[in-house]
């Protein structure tokens, strides 16, 4: 997985477009962060991304979803893994998750190594200072003694990429 977007988490004019605009352009994965958008709004900005991308795309919320489009897989912000990672199996038992992902915030290295379920991928943010929230100073993190797939977020920008 070379990159991972993921959305504003409000609503955007004309999305649906960039999204898939990106995805022409070589976006690998799309993380959709909508968490107060309603099932319908949801669904209705699922509809308009081309279908060919669906595989591409990761969800937030709405988790029952992703059989009805065929998505990626789906992401435990921080809060919700707290909430529901005692019993995953019970939480995923209606998902069918065979050949999907499983991913989860992280915002601290110690908690993602301590962390017993086996996600396919770790976000850990803010690597860089925030560009959307005001005060989320970037923090560097040195993850080099965790053997575990960890995607930095957090500031990415023309200068910060590299």
């Amino acid at each position: 997985m070379k990159n991972i977007v993921q959305t504003l988490p409000y609503e955007v004019f004309n999305e649906a477009h960039k999204i898939n605009q990106l995805f022409e352009a070589g976006m690998d994965v799309l993380h959709i962060r909508k968490p107060l958008y309603k099932l319908k709004q949801f669904t209705s900005l699922l509809e308009e991304i081309d279908s060919e991308f669906h595989s591409r795309i990761v969800i937030n919320s709405h988790f029952k979803l992703l059989k009805k489009f065929n998505l990626k897989g789906i992401h435990f912000q921080e809060q919700k893994r707290i909430d529901y990672i005692d019993n995953p199996s019970e939480y995923f038992k209606n998902l069918n998750m065979y050949g999907k992902t499983i991913s989860s915030s992280f915002h601290e290295p110690k908690v993602l190594k301590d962390c017993y379920f086996e996600f396919d991928y770790h976000l850990l943010s803010p690597v860089f200072s925030s560009i959307s929230k005001k005060g989320y100073e970037g923090r560097g993190f040195d993850v080099n003694n965790i053997d575990k797939s960890i995607v930095g977020m957090g500031g990415i920008n023309t200068e910060t990429i590299a």
